[in-house]
């Protein structure tokens, strides 16, 4: 197989502008808010975006299909990415608590968000060839076995955020893959039982108390509520066109934690208003909506079932986000896509979008 056979016949106009258009504008929306809350983070997350967009061009530009069909790539991936998380909860140091950064030279990346990129090739190569088998309880156990080692490394950095994110993950592709009812009761009832372990021997307090708050939204509001409480403020504060760039006063006077990450949304609402938020969560909408249909499209079902894996992602890490922002879910760490600072996670989901548009562009071909 030589090299221009593994090139696409790629045109400008062949991509998906509205995908891309969309995606640019959170990728600017958040880089404006990141300017305003930390300027120092700028210019790396500018960086990552424009080596992320790169990507998209190489990953649409040359046909990856040939290499990543053979089981033998699919599970190599796999035990890479086993051994990438073995690696980090050795090696890694402690950053805030969890040890999930390797160093590459001047960049670090979280093994964690590597992992959700593995896992939806890996999950799609499985369920596209196991969903008319999904009802017997053998392949079941195995999809579930394959999430516990990747999930339970990533538990005991321990960022139980990213974990959560992975049994998501693979809970939605058991959704997409027509699991039955009987069965799907029965995993619940087996993860109930799990989550109770998980409290009373795998959880911290200081964990157990972001949950307990959660259901307590007065509960220490000086302590583990401190943040959704200011979170909340900013945004109810913001009105409808906001307070204008760089005067959120939540943010400015630091009342605000983590405005370059996990509550980046607040600080965004407050500065530029209730609409510009609603435009923002439309935008994420149509993103995760075009992704959809573009799976529905796609010319087999192991593309099928990457851009199923990659709008449940999506969706899962928008909910969790948005809804610690808002107070509705509990504040477990994760970033708003392509929004929230981090290089590793604007990497992974652009690659994610680049993958997307190889599918669709080979399907027109």
């Amino acid at each position: 197989m030589n090299l221009q056979s593994l090139i696409f016949n790629f045109r400008l106009k062949d991509l998906n502008w509205k995908l891309v258009l969309a995606v640019l504008f959170l990728i600017v929306a958040g880089l404006t808010s990141l300017f305003s809350a930390a300027p120092s983070l700028f210019y790396k997350q500018l960086l990552w975006a424009i080596l992320g967009f790169v990507v998209i061009f190489l990953m649409v530009r040359f046909d990856w299909r040939p290499y990543i069909n053979y089981r033998g790539v699919i599970f190599g991936l796999y035990f890479l990415l086993i051994l990438l998380l073995i690696a980090t909860y050795f090696m890694a140091p402690t950053v805030r608590g969890v040890r999930g950064w390797l160093s590459l030279g001047p960049l670090n990346f979280q093994a964690a968000e590597i992992a959700k990129l593995i896992l939806i090739i890996f999950f799609a190569h499985f369920f596209s060839r196991q969903h008319k088998g999904i009802g017997r309880v053998s392949v079941l156990f195995a999809s579930l076995f394959y999430f516990l080692i990747p999930g339970f490394l990533i538990a005991i950095q321990p960022d139980l955020g990213s974990a959560l994110v992975l049994f998501c993950l693979w809970f939605g592709f058991l959704l997409v893959s027509g699991i039955k009812y009987r069965h799907l009761i029965f995993a619940l009832i087996i993860f109930s039982i799990l989550g109770m372990i998980i409290w009373q021997g795998v959880l911290r307090d200081y964990q157990k108390e972001r949950i307990l708050g959660f259901f307590f939204p007065e509960h220490d509001p000086l302590g583990i509520n401190y943040s959704v409480i200011q979170s909340k403020t900013a945004i109810g504060s913001a009105g409808l066109f906001g307070k204008g760039f760089q005067q959120g006063g939540q943010v400015r006077l630091g009342f605000l934690p983590e405005a370059q990450t996990d509550f980046i949304f607040a600080a965004f609402v407050e500065e530029w208003g209730l609409l510009a938020g609603l435009v923002v969560v439309a935008a994420f909408a149509f993103i995760i909506l075009e992704i959809s249909r573009i799976g529905l499209i796609a010319e087999n079902n192991f593309s099928r079932f990457i851009c199923l894996g990659a709008a449940i992602l999506l969706i899962i890490q928008f909910i969790f986000n948005i809804g610690s922002n808002l107070g509705l879910t509990p504040v477990i760490g994760v970033t708003l896509p392509f929004f929230s600072y981090g290089g590793s996670s604007l990497l992974i989901n652009l690659v994610l979008i680049g993958i997307i548009q190889a599918i669709l562009i080979r399907r027109s071909l």
